[in-house]
Order: C-alpha cells, then structure tokens, then sequence
C-alpha cells in the first residue's frame, strides 16, 4: 500500500470503523465493522456529497449532458485539491498501461474516478446509470449520444470504480451493461480492493483487477496507533477479516431482530436486509 493514499485514507475520513453493535450494510447485502467512503477522496466528506448532489441531479436532467456537467466539477476539483489531484494522477499511470478502447463507470461513485481518467486520456466515457441506461460521451467530450449508438461492438472497456467488494455490482448490473453494447469489459481500475474475493469474481469472468489499495490488517493496526480506532474497534475488524461470514452469523445470532427492525425502517437499509435474506446470508 503506497504510504501517500494511506495517509490520504485517514485524512479525508475515508475510512470508518463502526461503534460496538451497529454494523455497516455493504451493497452485497452483507454485514461488516468497517466502512471504506472512497469518494471522500474527493478532497473531504462535504466536498464528496456536493458532488454526489451534482452527480443525481446530473442523472435525475438530460444525461447526453451528464458527462459534460459532471466532468466540469471534477476537472475543478483536480486543478484545486492537492489529494485528488494526487489520486488521480496515480489512477491515470496506471490506466495508460492498460489496454482499452473505451472507459466506463457506474452511478454513482465510480464518476468521482472515471470520467476523470477517459479525459485525460482522450478516450470515449460510457455512463451507466442504476437503471442500466447507457450513454456515451466522445473523446473530448464534445458529445453525447445513446451508447447503443456509438458503435462500441466489438471493442474493450476499461470499468473504473471506486472500490470491489464482492464484485456484486459488477455481476449485476455493470458487465451486463457493456455486454448489451456488443463490448466486453477487458479490465478493471479501483481505488480499493477489500480483499473480499471480488478479485477472484473478476477474474473468473475474464477481468484483471488493479487498484491502488487492499484492504489488509495492517491499516487498521495503523489506524489504532494513532488512535483512530480502539481496541475493541480492532478486534472487531479482526475478526471479520478471518471470518467475515462468522462475524455476520455471531451478529445476527446475538440480536435476533435486526433484520426485521432494519427492514421497519425502509429505505436502504430495508433494501439490503431484504436481499440479505433473499440471498440466504442470515443463514450462513
């Protein structure tokens, strides 16, 4: 792990540890102690959510002008803060050895990162909204149109995100996209790996994983000498990265009624409790 994106992990607050009882639900619909706010990156929390802000309205108007109006708050954020900056020039170097025709990226995060890297290599962007619309912006982003129209049969995306998981988003949503154009996602960029077995997903469907961090004891080991996490924060982690299946099992197992209470309360946290028991993980 490079020392430079460490340090900027903790100075952004891009990595959170939850308090003692109160797990974070991962996209997944799993369950874990800690937390990894990538776009945070971005330069700070208030500065990653009013571009989040810009990014749904973005997507809510006219999305042949999407790529246009988000890029617009990326390049001014990349010519003013000194971490994004930074970021991103060591995504952008290890993208230029990759080979690829075109970039994609998935609503909402993966913007922070990808458009970024398709304009400063000069290469078409494709947005993928959560409704799996797609739209194409041109090299230079000039123009848009329907991806389906931008004759990409045939050719090789490079899918950048924020952060794999599990690859969940990947498998649902964001390969299916690009092979819906007749194109093949042929790699991947991502700020974090969590070491969650995406890596393998990914490879298993053909598709190299790069990224600048994993996600390994050690930085929580760090995160604890500087008293940035606690002892029983530690432990927590500790035991997840062993077993994260036991970790969500002795959880569930000691407060019984989480799931439905999660589900009462709507929203995202009834989306992912309920495909937590769709998929069977309230009884690994």
């Amino acid at each position: 792990m490079g020392d430079s994106v460490l340090t900027w992990l903790f100075e952004t607050k891009a990595v959170r540890v939850c308090p003692e009882g109160a797990p974070f639900w991962y996209t997944s619909g799993k369950l874990g102690p800690f937390y990894i706010n990538t776009h945070f990156l971005y330069g700070s929390q208030q500065e990653a959510e009013a571009l989040l802000d810009t990014i749904e309205q973005a997507a809510a108007g006219d999305r042949l002008l999407f790529g246009r109006t988000v890029l617009q708050a990326v390049r001014a954020q990349y010519a003013k803060n000194e971490i994004y900056h930074g970021l991103m020039d060591l995504m952008i170097e290890r993208a230029r050895g990759m080979a690829f025709d075109f970039v994609s990226g998935g609503e909402r995060r993966d913007f922070f990162f990808s458009l970024l890297i398709a304009d400063r290599l000069g290469k078409p962007h494709v947005s993928i909204f959560k409704d799996l619309q797609t739209v194409c912006d041109e090299a230079g982003f000039e123009s848009a149109c329907p991806a389906s129209q931008a004759g990409l049969a045939g050719k090789r995306a490079l899918h950048v995100a924020d952060l794999v998981t599990e690859a969940s988003s990947y498998v649902r949503a964001w390969i299916p996209a690009v092979e819906a154009l007749g194109a093949k996602i042929g790699c991947s960029l991502a700020v974090v790996d969590r070491d969650q077995g995406g890596r393998e997903v990914l490879a298993e469907a053909g598709i190299p994983l790069t990224t600048l961090v994993k996600i390994e004891p050690s930085l929580f080991e760090t995160a604890r000498a500087l008293g940035v996490v606690t002892d029983e924060q530690l432990a927590m982690v500790r035991s997840f990265m062993q077993d994260p299946n036991g970790f969500m099992h002795a959880f569930l197992s000691a407060h019984p009624t989480f799931l439905q209470e999660q589900i009462a309360l709507g929203g995202k946290a009834k989306e992912r409790a309920e495909r937590c028991i769709e998929k069977g993980f309230d009884r690994l």
